[in-house]
């Protein structure tokens, strides 16, 4: 079990070891279960974008066909999320701590949601924490279903597309980038990571 964990936090294990079907797994279950927070969402989509141009044979797909995919993947995790927050409400923020539950990460998420409104669940799909739980809290304030789809689209669409075509577009003209990739992840982590501390220290202050 460790180990299976330990791939599901590994881009390239899971690309490697589970192919397709895993990748589309856990971007659903980074965008749509409350645990998903911890998945590498942007550095897989990046990396699965890459590979789709350096080593297609791997994926077996093409870009046009793993960009539906993963966006209906992105899409129907936001509807569980959604679902999900809308079934618990107020009760979530009750919840103890654990293992795979931090109230903070809801705090934080919330205090982006204050900031930017209905566009947290468009800007929150680039924001690791923030796009697992940014869905779950719009049903828990109950947003219109209607509204929330329209975000729920674009954003899925803005976040796939951009990254994984830039991946690959960067795959055909730089092959050689295949060997930077731990890099590449490293900064894609840092990068993302910057605005959800930011977002979280903000809340504190307020909060005390």
């Amino acid at each position: 079990m460790l180990d299976f964990l330990k791939q599901l936090t590994d881009p390239q294990s899971i690309i490697h070891y589970g192919g397709l079907w895993l990748l589309l797994f856990v971007v659903f279950a980074e965008t749509g279960l409350l645990v998903g927070f911890f998945l590498p969402g942007d550095s897989l989509i990046f990396i699965s974008g890459l590979l789709c141009a350096t080593k297609p044979d791997l994926l077996n797909t093409s870009l046009t066909e793993l960009l539906i995919l993963l966006m209906l993947a992105a899409i129907i995790g936001n509807i569980f999320g959604y679902w999900f927050g809308k079934k618990v409400g107020e009760k979530l923020y009750a919840k103890e701590d654990s293992l795979l539950f931090k109230k903070k990460h809801l705090i934080t998420t919330k205090a982006f949601y204050d900031k930017h409104g209905g566009k947290a669940l468009v800007l929150g799909r680039f924001l690791p924490i923030i796009r697992t739980f940014a869905p779950i809290l719009a049903g828990v304030i109950k947003i219109d279903f209607k509204i929330f789809m329209v975000y729920n689209v674009v954003g899925a669409i803005g976040w796939i597309g951009s990254i994984a075509s830039t991946a690959y577009f960067l795959g055909k003209q730089f092959p050689q980038i295949e060997n930077y990739i731990g890099y590449i992840v490293i900064g894609l982590i840092v990068i993302t990571t910057i605005p959800v501390a930011l977002t979280y220290v903000r809340s504190k202050k307020i909060t005390t």
